[in-house]
């Protein structure tokens, strides 16, 4: 990772004056700091070295498409040779608060659902790389089969996923933005944005739907509300690939956890992790609310690994609870 920070911001923003903090290093390794310059402020991400500059100007393409489209905030600087992004800071409003809300739910959804759609109405580009969740579940899992300690539910679940057969589709591949969490989102008082466009791709449109179903914890109502918005249609029966999406969504998650947890320190399972003692996602995330776990740390990775595999296993109504 470069030191000189500064030289990554336009000459007007350099100085002593601009303050740069870091605020995290995402699992792909891109840094990323807030900017304070006098009253505006910014958000800079830098690739690693590491990353192919072929790749990093692919991604940069789609991002670039998506703030055009109002669907990421504005691009205010490029630094090719630093290989770094430095983007309007947008103060959230909490889009969680308004889904969170009675009153305001069916509308968060509603927006939810319309703002996915107008992702994959944005043009494929011709190098966005074609993103194949099997196939990824398939990598991290033979990376960690047999080689760290893990209980038998998580294995069960990833077999049960993969023995599968995907339901066919009749929809074309579309640009998906492969991240979409509730850390991604923001909410601007009007706009719902999306950040970290670093796994963008080309992918089944049901991924994206599915992935913040799951993140979201949504009943069969809310899927409903959601997909209805983005068909602008009613929809009374959610497809069998949406449902198969969210069963390998979670699990994929779980698993890619597990071995963030693992690179992290954490020793694997003792024994002591059942199916039963293991939290749901909703008690995971109550701890989380708590403080009582964080996943910026190796435990509260493996929890959030685990609560995810569980959760795969309860969307196939394995387990009741939800």
């Amino acid at each position: 990772m470069i030191e000189d920070l500064d030289g990554c911001l336009p000459p007007r923003l350099r100085g002593p004056a601009t303050r740069i903090a870091r605020v995290s290093a995402g699992f792909s390794g891109a840094g990323v700091y807030r900017v304070d310059a006098g009253t505006e402020s910014f958000a800079l991400k830098v690739a690693p070295d590491t990353e192919p500059v072929v790749d990093w100007r692919s991604k940069l393409r789609i991002q670039q498409l998506a703030a055009d489209a109002g669907l990421a905030p504005r691009i205010v600087h490029v630094d090719e040779t630093r290989r770094a992004v430095l983007s309007e800071f947008v103060t959230d409003r909490s889009f969680a608060a308004l889904y969170g809300d009675p009153r305001t739910r069916e509308a968060a959804i509603t927006q939810l659902g319309k703002t996915i759609r107008r992702v994959h109405e944005l043009p494929l580009t011709v190098d966005a790389e074609e993103k194949e969740a099997r196939d990824f579940l398939i990598r991290v899992w033979s990376g960690l089969a047999g080689s760290f300690p893990m209980p038998a539910f998580v294995g069960d679940a990833v077999a049960r996923v993969l023995g599968e057969r995907p339901p066919e589709s009749d929809r074309a591949l579309v640009l998906s933005h492969n991240d979409v969490n509730p850390t991604n989102l923001v909410h601007d008082g009007e706009t719902l944005l999306l950040l970290d466009w670093e796994m963008a791709g080309a992918n089944d449109p049901f991924f994206d739907l599915a992935a913040i179903a799951v993140f979201m914890r949504m009943d069969a109502d809310s899927c409903r509300t959601l997909l209805g918005a983005y068909e602008s249609d009613v929809v009374s029966t959610l497809p069998t690939r949406f449902d198969y999406n969210r069963r390998l969504m979670a699990v994929l998650v779980g698993v890619n956890f597990l071995q963030v947890a693992r690179q992290s320190g954490h020793r694997g399972a003792t024994g002591a992790e059942t199916l039963e003692a293991t939290s749901s996602l909703g008690e995971f995330y109550q701890r989380l609310r708590t403080g009582a776990l964080a996943v910026s740390t190796a435990e509260g990775q493996w929890q959030f690994g685990l609560s995810m595999a569980k959760e795969s296993l309860a969307l196939r109504g394995d387990t009741p609870d939800r």
